[in-house]
């Protein structure tokens, strides 16, 4: 027997209420884009600068007695991680602490780094420090810059894909979508402060992956239904399509979260920025194939017959309401 979380006959109407929901995405977006610009980022040591100190000790690393060491040193954001590698010793045991650069100060001075050293040894006295090394303000404006290219450029690939695959409709509709995830996204880390790093980077293009497929799965079948139901209006074949593929979405969506709530819960801080990230991406991905990419398309209107070239394509539709 096959597993199906949502009924077969599943007749949702999506599209009943589909301005307002689109207006109130559209909304959302400028204001995801009115906090980036007011409220700003809290970049993390990969984009701010700062300093990394590698850490060798004879005794297991205790991520938490570390940082409750470094704590009242108020240094902002600290970064504690563990180093494995299987050349290492049995009793090696390697870590890597990231402090931010100070405010007004291009990277941590040599009196913070003397200072953390202490802090660590009379939590551990056989701790020793191999490196010190020093991220300045430059290259974080490089990685920024990088940054903001990889994202744009992910987007035009998918945009261009889209379009040879269904149609220029499609298209920019996957793109509108795409660009109300990662902007809400943003969003949401400015207005709670939370951590934006390289990791967060790495997750907006795990969720621009993410949310991609979903839409190009509806799609797929739209495209389908279209040339199966050559009178049946526009609005109809989006509905049916969406609820046609809605068991997948809600079992894909389901299990995603179930993996990345536990990683929220249990994965500690090093890790919790990037997944929280996902998250919110799959959550917003999830609506944003429905609510705003099949929104779009609806809008702009489609041809209803990929066999054969159409003269008048992407207009005969335009009217949905009809």
């Amino acid at each position: 027997m096959r597993l199906r979380l949502v009924p077969q006959d599943t007749q949702i109407d999506f599209f009943r209420y589909r301005k307002i929901t689109f207006g109130a995405s559209m909304v959302m977006m400028v204001l995801s884009l009115v906090a980036w610009l007011t409220i700003g980022l809290n970049f993390g040591i990969d984009f701010r600068g700062g300093t990394t100190i590698r850490t060798e000790s004879t005794s297991a690393v205790d991520v938490g007695a570390y940082r409750d060491a470094i704590a009242p040193l108020g240094l902002g954001d600290v970064t504690i991680s563990e180093v494995f590698d299987p050349t290492f010793a049995d009793d090696q045991h390697v870590a890597m602490i990231r402090i931010q650069a100070q405010e007004g100060e291009e990277s941590v001075s040599v009196e913070v780094v003397a200072s953390v050293e202490s802090a660590l040894q009379a939590v551990d006295p056989s701790i020793t420090f191999p490196s010190v090394e020093s991220v300045g303000p430059k290259v974080s404006g490089e990685l920024v810059r990088t940054a903001i290219i990889a994202v744009t450029l992910s987007l035009l690939a998918i945009m261009f894909y889209i379009w040879l695959r269904f149609e220029w409709q499609f298209s920019l509709g996957a793109v509108v979508a795409l660009f109300h995830d990662v902007l809400l996204t943003i969003g949401i880390f400015s207005l709670f402060q939370i951590r934006f790093d390289l990791a967060t980077i790495a997750a907006l293009l795990t969720i621009v992956g993410y949310s991609i497929n979903d839409t190009v799965v509806i799609f797929d079948r739209v495209r389908e239904n279209l040339i199966k139901f050559k009178k049946k209006p526009l609005q109809d074949v989006m509905n049916l399509s969406v609820n046609e593929t809605l068991s997948r979405t809600v079992m894909t969506s389901g299990t995603t979260l179930l993996a990345l709530v536990a990683l929220l819960v249990l994965g500690g801080d090093v890790i919790r920025s990037f997944v929280f990230a996902i998250a919110w991406g799959v959550i917003v991905g999830t609506y944003s194939s429905v609510y705003v990419a099949k929104n779009v398309v609806l809008m702009l209107g489609t041809k209803r017959d990929w066999s054969k070239p159409d003269a008048n394509q992407g207009n005969q539709f335009a009217n949905t309401d009809s």
